[in-house]
């Protein structure tokens, strides 16, 4: 039976491949076509959970800021230019002659009640880390506001960069985030036009957008998005040209898609990394893990280029470092542990274990192929780990509890190209951190604090080297995101996972 229902599968799989080739509607009529599989529940950015959603929001609504991905500089959006008056106080000069989707011209009031609003604890907005950094914003005149922290925060332009997108004050205070989820209204390069509730989004180009953005004027008119859970409804609609581009494409059916001589398949490399944390404290301090010799043993005992190539696939790459090499101050000139079984095992009888232990491994978000590779990985050097998968939440609490002694899980740093949401939640001292080095502690707190990119970069990499030369983490690989388009459509995606569409365009 199961063999039959293989076959089927199969038989249906090469069915949507081999389909005649169509022409792409899409840029026939102007329209790019989108299919996400994940709900999108509001278009207010600040209660949206999702990352589509998210990435929407980014059409309809502009933030003071823009990032450019490929080269990290920021870029003034709806602000014209910045300066810091101190280390807790932003200036902005604001651009003149933008009008929201509505109409209404956008003016400091717009930018100091949306500041302030959001950052309130009775607003709650859905990601916290966005917003908690702010004091308040101030308005100096009509196109000048003055935005205070609580304490310097050098992710400040990071979190200004599109994560906190400009409100129409007088529009807000009316709609509010029921009004502004179903009915937005912002200044960005798209206005929404239609809304079917958790099924189709068509957007369309905003005729009045301001000169001089950094987003640029849309070379494509309309943009239709729809929710299509079934993977294959997705494949089959991509390949008879009712759909013009999709993500999360597995490498399966990237492979089948890649047939197509009308379809290009893209995998770009994301923040999001995997790791393997070691806890030295494990047990009392009386488990193996104590002992570094341990720790580096099982480093070198991980074949992670063969682990890639089997089971992980696309643009992703080994890591050796405790951040993605893409963010802000990832040093990546830390010692290295290349798969060496023989050395793991030198390094495992002088710490006192020649026939190996046994431990259990928490595992959590991961694919299970792959922690299998590495449990097998550890058993050739004499280490049986017995692997404990858990939903991330409860496995969360029980390595913040010390329940065990590795945990593999894999972080995505919230999109953010820096340093400090990947190093430093996890050797700060805080609740995630099992390693409690002093040393890292007081590092990442100066790394964290100071507006001054030099003394940031020092930091991370003195803490860097440290991590690695202790060997607190077992850093295994970056994530990949596979797409597929319309081989008419020049269009890639960004490592944070925003899709612009707003740079799409037709070859």
């Amino acid at each position: 039976m199961a063999t039959a229902s293989k076959a089927i599968t199969a038989i249906l799989a090469m069915a949507w491949v081999a389909a005649a080739v169509p022409a792409w509607a899409g840029k026939g009529d102007d329209t790019l076509n989108v299919a996400f599989s994940q709900e999108i529940t509001s278009l207010d950015n600040y209660q949206e959970p999702s990352r589509e959603g998210l990435i929407l929001a980014r059409l309809v609504y502009d933030s003071l800021l823009d990032k450019d991905m490929k080269t990290g500089e920021f870029k003034p959006e709806l602000a014209t230019s910045w300066r810091y008056v101190d280390d807790r106080t932003l200036e902005f000069e604001l651009r003149h002659g933008v009008k929201f989707h509505d109409g209404t011209p956008m003016t400091a009031d717009d930018v100091v009640y949306t500041l302030n609003l959001v950052s309130t604890k009775e607003y709650n907005a859905r990601y916290q880390i966005a917003v908690t950094w702010i004091e308040k914003a101030e308005k100096v005149d009509d196109y000048k506001v003055r935005l205070i922290m609580k304490k310097p925060y050098p992710l400040a332009l990071e979190m200004l960069a599109g994560n906190l997108p400009i409100y129409p004050k007088a529009y807000y205070e009316k709609a509010g985030p029921s009004g502004m989820g179903v009915k937005p209204v912002g200044t960005g390069p798209y206005r929404l036009v239609e809304l079917t509730p958790g099924s189709r989004f068509v957007l369309e180009r905003f005729d009045g957008y301001y000169a001089d953005s950094p987003k640029g004027r849309p070379a494509i008119k309309r943009v239709i998005v729809r929710i299509q859970p079934e993977a294959n409804t997705q494949y089959a609609e991509l390949s008879n040209g009712q759909l013009d581009w999709i993500w999360r494409v597995p490498p399966d059916a990237a492979r089948n898609l890649s047939r197509r001589s009308n379809l290009e398949i893209k995998s770009v490399e994301i923040l999001r990394f995997a790791y393997m944390a070691f806890f030295p404290g494990f047990n009392d301090g009386k488990s193996p893990l104590a002992d570094i010799r341990v720790r580096r043993a099982l480093t070198y005992a991980v074949d992670r280029p063969a682990i890639i190539k089997a089971f992980v696939g696309g643009a992703s790459q080994v890591l050796k470092t405790a951040c993605n090499p893409l963010q802000f101050g990832c040093s990546t000139d830390v010692v290295d542990y290349p798969y060496d079984p023989a050395k793991a095992k030198q390094l495992l009888a002088e710490a006192g274990y020649p026939n190996g232990f046994s431990i259990d491994l928490l595992s959590s978000s991961n694919p299970t192929s792959q922690v299998e590779a590495i449990v097998a990985n550890f058993a050739k050097v004499g280490v049986k780990a017995n692997m404990v998968d858990q939903q991330f939440a409860s496995a969360l609490g029980a390595w913040r509890d010390g329940k065990y002694g590795l945990f593999m899980v894999n972080w995505g740093s919230y999109g953010i190209a820096d340093a400090s949401l990947a190093t430093s939640p996890f050797f700060n001292g805080a609740q995630d951190d099992r390693a409690k080095d002093p040393e890292l502690i007081k590092l990442l707190a100066e790394a964290d604090t100071s507006v001054d990119p030099n003394v940031r970069k020092r930091d991370f990499a003195t803490a860097l080297k440290r991590i690695a030369d202790q060997a607190y983490w077992l850093p295994l690989w970056t994530f990949n995101i596979t797409t597929a388009q319309s081989k008419d459509l020049e269009f890639s995606l960004d490592a944070d996972e925003f899709a612009r569409f707003y740079a799409a365009r037709w070859k």
